[in-house]
Order: structure tokens, then C-alpha cells, then sequence
């Protein structure tokens, strides 16, 4: 049985530059053909509007023919350079071509979902022009995503049903660019689930720290949008001071879980490196019990293991209990959902990742602009997906 010689090197590089030449030779051909298809349209609505051609006289006639001249428009084939024809009173530009735009829609579109990727505005820029083979800079990039200030102004406005059950706060560092010098902003942000399982981000805002004052406000503005919290059971933490001493201010009522996660990690780092792996153990049997009185067994058990060496670590432990026990009141199947930020965390994930190769934002708008996408986008793709466990729990 014979088999085809397989093909050669220098077989596949002929066959690749033909098919670039033969691509390459049609998109040229094709932007031609625009061209020529789009100055006849612009002489044709010329003469239209002078009821002549060219070289036919009228009486009526209160204009003259002026020339041309030419327009760049950027397409998904390239830059189609346009001659419009005009008169001495006006220009007519070409029917489809609105006056002062430059680039298609599906460029514009192009330029704003590479931004909202994670492309920084310059990387926007060089992606772009592989595909239009027209350069796109950094400020043009910026000022084409402008269009979004008015969607992150509805999305802060927004009134929020006051159907949720279970609220996760949190709060995520970016660096942003400022007169005098890079500096932290940081965002904090509502994560919500109904008790059927559907889920939303709520809302962010900026803040200089995640000081009790900024909390508070950051809460209230929550309440007025509708969040008044009459179904709500839980509002689970990260721990931090000043949230917690905001929510006794404007959610008295509702339970407070602080993070599990959050809290090892204070203990472990508090501890000797030789007593880690024994006191995490210790403590994992606190929070994965079977209920909250064989949790408050195991805490007093932590306790008397870890006085002794580590007083203040277990007095801070046994003052911070009834909050990280709150979750045992909740569902069972829940449990491992509800005692730690993990859900809203991984969301901080996805906002480092898309933003780190922006480095450090311009100006605080570029930050609302691409958080707002991100959560926009998880918002949209959670839809139609619930958490499984919050649905066989309702």
C-alpha cells in the first residue's frame, strides 16, 4: 500500500503565502470597490440637490459644484478612504455615513469590548490595527469609552428589590493614577442571593479605606436604593472592624457571619510557625460540626489547648465566636457556602484579572467604567444560572 509523501516545508510556505496574497488581494479589491461604490453615492446626492449634472445648466440652480474632498473611514476591512463630494454652500456625505464619525459601529464595538477584556488602552490600540490597519491611540481608546458613564450612573441609581436573603461584603484594592502620584481607591461591594439560589452584585462604590464611616455609607445608600433587609437573614464579612461596627448602625437586626477563611488566616499568622498545622486543625473543628453547640464544644476545647501559649489569640477567638457560629442557624446544606466570602472573592478574582494588565488606571472613571462591565457581564451570565445548593435548600 502506498502512502502521499507528506508535504514538504517549502510546500506549506508557497501554499501560505498564497492564500495571504489571494486575502490580501481581495480586502484590497473589496475597499476599492467601497471606495468607488461610496463617491458615486456622493455625487449622486450632489446632483440630485443641484437638479443638474455635471455640465447641464439651470436657471433655478442657487449652488455650484466645489470639488471633493477626501474622508477616512475605518472599516473591518480597513480604512476606506471616501471622496465626498460637496458644493460651495455643503458637503454630501455618502448614504450610511453620519457626519463627524470616522469608524464603523462594529470597530467602536471592537475598541470598547477589548477595553472591557482587561486590554489596556494601549494594547487596544495595536489589536485594533491588525484588523482595520489604522492606528488607534490611547486617548482616542479612553475617550470612545466615555459612552459607558451613563450606564454606571443608571446601574448606581437602580432600585434594588427587597427580596434578598443573604448579603457578602467585601472589599477590592486597585491602584489608580492621581496628581500627586499612584494610589490605592478601594471598591466596596454587595454580593446578593435570593433564597432561590439567583444571585446579583449589587453595587459598588470608592472609597479612600473600609473605615466604619465609609461602610456606613455605603449601606445607607443601599437601604435608600430599597435594600431595607426585611427578608434578609444573613450578611456574611470579611471581618473588618469598621464594617461590622456600620452594620450595627444600619442592619441591626440581621445576623453578622464573619469569614472563616478570613479568621484562620488571623490565627495563623499570630501563631508559632511549628503550632500551625495543629492549631488550624483544631479550629477547622469549629466550624465544619454538625451543629452549634458541638462547635461551641470544640471552641472551648481550642481554648484550653491554646491558652497557655497564645492568650490573646484564643480571647479574641472566644469574643468573635457568636459571629463566626452565626451561619449554623441558617439551612445545613448552606453551611459551607455561608461561612466564609468565598462566593464574592471569586468575583475579585476575575476584576484582578482583567485589570492587572491595565497596571494602574488614569482616573477614577476608568475604574468605574471596567468594574461596572465586569459585574455587568457576571450579572447577565447569572441569569439564567443559580447556586445549586441555595435551590435545594428553598
Amino acid at each position: 500500500m502506498t502512502t502521499l509523501a507528506p508535504w514538504t516545508e517549502q510546500w506549506q510556505h508557497f501554499r501560505t503565502g498564497l492564500r495571504e496574497e489571494f486575502w490580501g488581494d481581495l480586502a484590497q479589491h473589496t475597499r476599492q470597490s467601497w471606495e468607488d461604490f461610496l463617491g458615486r453615492l456622493s455625487i449622486e446626492a450632489r446632483d440630485r440637490a443641484l437638479g443638474v449634472r455635471e455640465y447641464e445648466r439651470s436657471p433655478e440652480r442657487t449652488d455650484a459644484r466645489n470639488g471633493f474632498y477626501e474622508r477616512d473611514f475605518v472599516t473591518r476591512l480597513g480604512t476606506v478612504r471616501v471622496r465626498v463630494a460637496r458644493t460651495r454652500q455643503r458637503a454630501f456625505l455618502p448614504t450610511g455615513l453620519r457626519r463627524l464619525e470616522r469608524r464603523a459601529v462594529e470597530v467602536l464595538v471592537l475598541i470598547r469590548e477589548a477595553f472591557l477584556r482587561g486590554l489596556s488602552t494601549r494594547a487596544v490600540g495595536r489589536v485594533v490595527a491588525l484588523l482595520t490597519e489604522e492606528p488607534v491611540s490611547a486617548q482616542t481608546v479612553s475617550r470612545l469609552t466615555r459612552d459607558l458613564d451613563q450606564a454606571v450612573a443608571q446601574f448606581h441609581q437602580a432600585r434594588l428589590t427587597d427580596d434578598w436573603r443573604y448579603v457578602f461584603l467585601d472589599g477590592v484594592s486597585l491602584r489608580v493614577r492621581r496628581p500627586g502620584g499612584r494610589k490605592r481607591v478601594q471598591l466596596l461591594v454587595a454580593y446578593g442571593v435570593r433564597g432561590d439560589g439567583s444571585r446579583q452584585l449589587l453595587a459598588f462604590t470608592r472609597s479612600t479605606g473600609e473605615s466604619q464611616v465609609a461602610w456606613e455609607g455605603f449601606l445607607h445608600e443601599l437601604y435608600r436604593r430599597g435594600l431595607e433587609g426585611r427578608q434578609l437573614q444573613l450578611i456574611v464579612t470579611d471581618g473588618c472592624p469598621g464594617l461590622a461596627a456600620a452594620l450595627q448602625t444600619v442592619y441591626p437586626r440581621v445576623a453578622h457571619q464573619r469569614c472563616w477563611v478570613h479568621k484562620l488566616r488571623n490565627l495563623l499568622s499570630s501563631a508559632r510557625r511549628r503550632d500551625h498545622a495543629a492549631m488550624k486543625a483544631d479550629a477547622q473543628r469549629i466550624y465544619q460540626a454538625t451543629s452549634r453547640r458541638e462547635a461551641a464544644g470544640y471552641a472551648q476545647a481550642f481554648a484550653r489547648r491554646w491558652r497557655e501559649a497564645y492568650p490573646q489569640l484564643v480571647t479574641r477567638l472566644l469574643l468573635d465566636l457568636p459571629e463566626l457560629l452565626a451561619f449554623f442557624q441558617c439551612p445545613q446544606p448552606l453551611w459551607r457556602r455561608l461561612r466564609t466570602t468565598n462566593v464574592i472573592e471569586r468575583c475579585f478574582v476575575e476584576v484582578r484579572r482583567r485589570t492587572r494588565p491595565m497596571v494602574c488606571f488614569v482616573n477614577v472613571q476608568s475604574v468605574e467604567r471596567i468594574i461596572y462591565s465586569i459585574f455587568n457581564r457576571f450579572n447577565l451570565e447569572w441569569t439564567q444560572r443559580t447556586l445549586h445548593p441555595f435551590t435545594q435548600a428553598a
